[in-house]
């Protein structure tokens, strides 16, 4: 039974104190904030007077972006550890809403800013030095010129923020607070109810009955709620297309992939390279029938491990693995991921109400904390170094960025989290001896390795082909999501949609395609990061100085030229290739593994 949140030992939940002491200082600072706000209006009109109001301006807003930036964290936070607790959907409805005030305050900003000529910009720039610090900003501004619309225009596009965000947010309440799943047996026979998190371990199951029942009975939900879902969808992928349409963009993923300076190229690269080696993903289901010994696989046999070593760990064994893991990266680095793991940075295990998955998150003024769903399993062990690292990533960029640089592009964000994971396989590769846990460890990384680059490049595809679709005057309804999702999974994984009719409802519980154009870096950086463990563990100290300076570089400069320095070419397909040369390597080993262990 998932327990209720006071049932939880306080040592295993984070520590939202560090951030403000007591709800009330959050209220104070909300109050405060609030009245700050209310000062914007005097700048407005007066940005370009001289080169000290540039600086005075600028340093204000992003002081404001800066300490909403912290609210909204522990209202977040604080709503996703119980979503069913009112007092903290306000608050977080609240944070919400100023955020959506302070684009509007400073909706002059952009616009005022683009009427600099060149010569003022130089100009500015030689009176105050204080402004160099602002150069690469003011630089990635005026590249989005021909993006930005008039004040007027500009106002009125911050103040609907909060209206464009309700499809997301109706989507994480429905999915995480109101949705109630059925009871299900466990393989001992038990009835539990079904969670998400529950779902996901009894997906692990060996017991084929278990997952189909479970399966089954989470998928016979989405069904029940298939329109609402739909509906949420769709409305966020018309926001999305608005957007870029009244911002001169050729399309929503045009949009999105400019934010971070990334040509679509990029995005079609991956989607061609996946598909070109979707045999390999075919050869290794086909492996996984035989070893299984069911001649119609199915979707629910998909996530189950193949092996028959329990390799499990306690939550505080794994601690312990990670950090063995990680140390190859430093003392510097393992020192801080030994803070993060001892100081309560993390919230670990699953209660009723708290958000499903893991994330990392924190803003520039609070640890980089971390949310699990905590299993005693080989994945978790993953998951844990996999948010570690996204949390290092944060710990190295607010050391040494100003605040303005202070955060790391979307793109960016995946290569560090699934560096930590390549390690940690290399690693543990390294470790054993024994051919039985290999066979779990290779076992693993290629359940990883389609489950990241394989079936997020899946979604990338259905992403993309939703908003094509709505740009084309197609409706979104059930029905036609159902079909689209349905044929790509049949495609991608080579097993028969009528066999398998559950899974056409699955992209509805997927959080992901509500973050527009997200996904596609799940499978970029997982390439990415597949290359750079090879350095960092085979290569030399200059690898891994390098690989620290991309953990430094936050949005000091654009997200290809970090990548650039740290060794990687992203705008090649060589990284992708290189990344579908080590899934083929190690299958090969597991096929070796598998006849040499009778397993087939």
């Amino acid at each position: 039974m998932v327990l209720q949140r006071y049932e939880i030992n306080e040592k295993d939940t984070w520590d939202l104190s560090t951030i403000y002491p007591t709800d009330q200082a959050w209220e104070e600072a909300l109050k405060d904030l609030t009245e700050q706000l209310e000062k914007v209006s005097q700048y407005e009109g007066h940005l370009l007077d001289s080169a000290d109001s540039l600086l005075e301006i600028t340093e204000f807003s992003l002081e404001m972006e800066r300490q909403i930036e912290k609210l909204y964290v522990y209202a977040h936070m604080k709503n996703d550890q119980d979503t069913r607790e009112a007092k903290y959907q306000e608050y977080y409805a609240k944070a919400m809403t100023l955020y959506s005030q302070l684009d509007q305050a400073f909706s002059f900003y952009e616009p005022e800013f683009m009427d600099i000529s060149e010569k003022q910009y130089a100009d500015f720039l030689e009176a105050q030095p204080k402004l160099q610090v602002y150069k690469h900003y003011f630089d990635k501004l005026l590249q989005g010129k021909e993006h930005v619309l008039s004040q007027r225009e500009e106002e009125l596009l911050a103040g609907a923020g909060e209206i464009f965000g309700s499809a997301s947010e109706t989507f994480a309440i429905l999915d995480n607070a109101d949705i109630v799943f059925p009871f299900v047996k466990d393989e001992d026979g038990n009835e539990v109810q079904l969670s998400h998190g529950v779902y996901m371990r009894l997906m692990e199951s060996k017991n084929r009955e278990v997952r189909r029942g479970a399966y089954q009975a989470l998928y016979a939900t989405y069904e029940q709620f298939q329109h609402t879902y739909a509906k949420t969808l769709q409305t966020n992928v018309k926001v999305q297309n608005y957007r870029a349409k009244v911002r001169n963009y050729k399309s929503a993923r045009h949009a999105a992939l400019a934010a971070n300076f990334v040509p679509e190229s990029v995005y079609d690269n991956l989607v061609a390279a996946v598909r070109k080696h979707l045999p390999l993903l075919h050869r290794y289901l086909e492996l996984r029938s035989k070893i299984l010994g069911i001649s119609d696989l199915k979707m629910y046999d998909v996530y189950t491990p193949l092996s028959y070593v329990e390799y499990s760990f306690t939550y505080q064994e794994a601690l312990k693995k990670a950090e063995d893991a990680l140390s190859v990266l430093g003392e510097d680095y393992l020192s801080r991921v030994k803070r993060a793991f001892s100081e309560r940075w993390i919230d670990v295990y699953e209660n009723q109400g708290k958000r499903s998955g893991a994330y990392s998150g924190g803003s520039y003024d609070t640890n980089a904390f971390m949310l699990l769903n905590w299993q005693d399993n080989l994945d978790n062990l993953f998951t844990l170094v996999h948010e570690t690292g996204h949390s290092m990533h944060s710990s190295y960029t607010r050391e040494t960025q100003p605040y303005v640089y202070g955060d790391y592009s979307i793109f960016l964000a995946e290569i560090a989290s699934t560096t930590n994971e390549n390690i940690l396989t290399e690693k543990l590769l390294e470790e054993v001896e024994d051919d039985a846990t290999r066979f779990a460890i290779l076992n693993n990384f290629l359940d990883g390795f389609r489950g990241t680059v394989f079936r997020q490049t899946q979604f990338a595809e259905f992403e993309h082909a939703i908003h094509q679709a709505d740009q084309n005057g197609e409706v979104l309804t059930s029905d036609f999501l159902n079909k689209l999702y349905a044929d790509l999974n049949q495609e991608y994984y080579g097993l028969s949609k009528e066999d398998n009719p559950e899974i056409q409802y699955e992209w509805a519980r997927i959080p992901h395609f509500y973050y527009n154009y997200y996904v596609y870096q799940y499978s970029t950086g997982f390439a990415a990061a597949s290359a750079l463990a090879e350095k960092i563990v085979h290569g030399s100290q200059e690898d891994r100085d390098r690989y620290i300076d991309y953990l430094k570089a936050g949005k000091s400069d654009y997200p290809l030229n970090v990548m650039r320095k740290a060794g990687v070419d992203m705008e090649k397909e060589d990284y992708l290739n290189d990344a579908f040369a080590v899934f083929e390597r190690r299958l090969n080993e597991f096929e070796a593994l598998v006849e040499k262990l009778g397993l087939s």
